[in-house]
């Protein structure tokens, strides 16, 4: 795994069965400074992952063989790497199932290459960052060991991806102050405007699969809150 100050070139798989998008994604992602691969189908992704260890994989959903939803799957069944789908699918569902899967983000197409390197480069360096030392935050029977990134709902354990368990925690430190999505987007993705609060949409709907709907409350016209707890 590719870490913050690594000498080393970071390295990206590209999955996408168009030529024409495959050879431009490439081309833009090595003049960013990346070393990248290509793979045109859903066999080829995963042998390509489960054997090259990239750093992280852009996964277009459409694939012969097998889809992207399914490699993401296979291979996040033997290793955690992170994971950026891009789609043509623009269905709600799709990505709620990618997410579910551990998706770390996901870009609709048509997109632009700066939109895609810098959500690169957040993924990157979220799954980079280590903390310094233990700690645990307890909000409302939720429990986040944010040194192990572990994290448990009542008693069971809950597997967050990693930008879940970063947008959780930053609301739960928020102590039920409410979050736009702006805001949200900014402490968690790193983005300075609004274009992707759609991603926040989906991520808070992801989290609620996993935990059901008392932990995240939704501020119709403003945004996200963690509900207070009965006790407080």
């Amino acid at each position: 795994m590719w870490r913050s100050g690594d000498l080393r070139r970071p390295t990206v798989l590209v999955v996408e069965d168009e030529p024409d998008i495959a050879d431009a994604v490439q081309a833009r992602l090595e003049g960013e400074g990346f070393d990248v691969s290509v793979a045109i189908d859903g066999p080829a992704a995963v042998a390509a992952a489960l054997h090259g260890s990239p750093d992280l994989i852009v996964l277009d959903l459409n694939l012969p063989g097998f889809d992207g939803l399914e490699v993401c799957r296979q291979v996040h069944a033997q290793k955690r790497i992170p994971v950026i789908m891009v789609t043509a699918r623009d269905h709600e569902s799709d990505m709620l199932v990618g997410l579910g899967l551990g998706a770390d983000d996901y870009l609709t197409k048509p997109f632009s290459m700066r939109e895609l390197v810098a959500r690169i480069r957040v993924v990157l360096r979220r799954s980079a960052t280590t903390e310094p030392t233990a700690a645990t935050i307890e909000h409302a029977g939720l429990t986040l060991d944010t040194d192990r990134r572990l994290a448990s709902y009542h008693g069971a354990h809950i597997h967050f991806t990693p930008t879940e368990f970063d947008l959780v925690r930053v609301l739960v430190e928020a102590q039920g102050g409410v979050l736009s999505r702006e805001a949200l987007l900014h402490r968690v993705w790193g983005y300075n405007d609004s274009n992707g609060s759609r991603t926040v949409d989906s991520h808070v709907r992801s989290i609620r699969r996993k935990t059901g709907d008392d932990l995240i409350r939704t501020v119709h016209g403003v945004g996200y809150a963690v509900s207070v707890a009965p006790d407080s």
